[in-house]
Parts: structure tokens; sequence; C-alpha cells
């Protein structure tokens, strides 16, 4: 892509000031859970969540607990925009979803993949602090002797390798064929640095971004520096299924939609975004509630022979009530939804 063709400004991530509910209203149709999970994922084993419901129906606002305001008021706008708007018309009834093998030892990941119906595609963790490379390199082997030579397999450094590093492992995992490396190495500058050695040694590895799209406060500069050869977009953290699909629009790449760790209503936002592009070419990650022993909608949004129907499904009151978390983190939810609004409406 010429420099020339891309848009002068970026795209703005969070709602108007004007499209923000007070406060009071956002508050009154919170409810916090906390679910556990069958794997240890992001160093957690309960996945917190809060959930708002508006005039539209329910939003998720699930920011990883480490965000501060500036960065977790995304994905609130985000659960706001699905609580209180209408989404896209959808051009396509289901989404093909890849399976999300965390990192885990070898001898799991065949029972990690029985949990996903159908599904040909394969996410791989990677690049784990404490875990060396020829953990990754048996992992992506038994998912490979697991799923068959027909399948896609993809890897998720999650920015943990430097430049070195991931063209060392990368020149080893590709002899398992994949598809891509997603967030290889942790900047920008990282991953067109990345994309030129692979190119010099003949690594035939596509470079994928995620966290220097949905971290960035410019998501173009991705497409300026022609660092990545796809985009991987998530709803929550780009303020919204509307916000996101200006960015895929915008940046002129291949786009996977992912979730974050979502439950069936953050997932139904992720569906909404990636039946609303013109094309979709690789399978999507919004397959995550399956790493959930539980869920908050009467009918769990997971891979059924390979795809998820495009719907939003609707919230059970007694799965909000049986994973209610405990008061002091109710709190603890409240307060942040109070930080969050003040940045939006700064």
């Amino acid at each position: 892509m010429s420099r020339s063709s891309l848009p002068a400004e970026p795209p703005v991530a969070t709602p108007r000031r004007r499209d923000v509910p007070p406060l009071v209203d956002v508050l009154d149709g919170l409810r916090v859970v906390s679910i556990p999970l069958h794997t240890k994922f992001r160093g957690v084993t309960h996945r917190e969540i809060a959930l708002l419901q508006g005039p539209t129906g329910w939003g998720e606002f699930s920011p990883f607990l480490e965000y501060e305001p500036h960065e977790a008021s995304r994905w609130l706008a985000s659960a706001i925009a699905s609580a209180w708007e209408d989404w896209p018309a959808p051009v396509r009834d289901q989404v093909a979803i890849n399976a999300t093998v965390p990192a885990v030892a070898a001898d799991r990941v065949a029972s990690v993949l029985s949990h996903y119906d159908g599904c040909r595609t394969a996410k791989v963790k990677v690049a784990e602090a404490g875990q060396t490379l020829q953990q990754d390199v048996d992992r992506v082997a038994a998912v490979r002797a697991t799923m068959g030579p027909d399948a896609r397999i993809r890897v998720d450094a999650n920015g943990g390798w430097t430049v070195d590093e991931a063209r060392t492992a990368l020149s080893r995992l590709c002899a398992y064929d994949l598809e891509y490396a997603e967030q290889p190495c942790a900047t920008v500058e990282g991953l067109r640095d990345l994309r030129i050695a692979l190119a010099r040694q003949h690594t035939d590895v596509l470079v994928a971004a995620d966290e220097s799209i949905r971290k960035a406060e410019d998501p173009m500069r991705l497409a300026l520096l022609e660092a990545a050869d796809v985009a991987v977009v998530k709803v929550a953290p780009l303020g919204g299924v509307r916000a996101a699909l200006e960015v895929a629009q915008r940046c002129g790449l291949p786009i996977v939609v992912s979730s974050a760790l979502d439950s069936s209503v953050g997932i139904a936002a992720g569906v909404a975004l990636a039946a609303t592009l013109p094309q979709l070419p690789f399978a999507c990650g919004l397959g995550t509630v399956n790493l959930f022993e539980g869920d908050v909608t009467v009918e769990r949004l997971v891979p059924q022979d390979g795809v998820i129907e495009v719907r939003r499904p609707a919230v059970d009151e007694a799965a909000l009530d049986r994973w209610q978390a405990l008061p002091d983190r109710v709190e603890w939810w409240i307060q942040r939804v109070h930080a969050c609004h003040d940045v939006l409406i700064s």
C-alpha cells in the first residue's frame, strides 16, 4: 500500500461526548460476574466481566484488570455501543472460527482441541514467560499431529519475542506450515524489521498485528510502515463494532476478527463485526467461550461444525446470579466504570 493512498487522520476509537449516556444510566444496568476457566489463560483462572444493559440489549465491559482508565475506557465505549446502538447489517449469516490453544504442555493439546467442534484452524499461544522455544515447538507439533495436515495453524506470541528471537523461532516453527505469526514482536518497528528479516532468510510466514492495532493511538501507522500482512481486529479495545469496522476498512489489510476472552455477550459483538466485512479470508478468533466453565447466556455462542451463527444470544438472569462476583469486586468494577466514564466525557 502506498503512503498516498492512506487517510490523513486516524479513526476515532471512542464515541463522541454526546454519544455517552449519563453515568447513572450506565450503572443502572450493571452486573458483574466471575467465571472460572478450564485452563489458566493470561495468568488468570477466573474471568471477571462487567455487563451493561441498555436500550438495545447487553454490552460487555471486560478490560483486563491491569489496564488503566485511559486504555480501559475504549472497552467501556464498546459496551455502551452494544447496549445503546444497533449493529451494522450483516453480509453473511455465519463466521468460521479458529480453536485457541493456550500455552499448555504438548500432552494437553488434544484435550483442549476437543472442545472446538469442527474447527479446522488453531491459534497456538507461544513465547509464554518462563517457557522455552522447545516447549513452543512441541505444542505446535502436537496441534499439527492432532488436527492433521490439512488444518491451518497460526501462532500468537503477544509481542513476547525480540526481532532476533522471532526470526529464530519462526524458522523452526514454519516446519509445521504456519498460516501466520500474530504479534511476534511488541512494536510496529519490530514487526516491520521482522518482515524484512524473514524475507531475507526465505522464511515464508505472514506477520499479523494485534496489539499494534488495538493498543495504538494511531492504528494506521501499521500500514504506513508496511509492518504487517494481516490485521487482527478486536471490537472492545477499538470502541465498538462500528469503530472497529472503520479501522478494518481503512487499514487496507486482510482482517481477522478476534476476541479478548469474552463471554457470549462480547463474542456476539465480534461476530457482528465479522459478519459485516466484505471479505473474510481467515477463520476468526471468536471461540474463546470454550475456555470458560460457564457463561451468561441461555445458549452459549460457541462454534458448531467450525462456525458460529450470526445472532445475539439472550442473557440468562439465573446465570448472572450464579456467577455473580463478590460484593467487594462489584464495588471495584463500579469505580472502574466511573473512572472510564470520566475519560469518555472529558
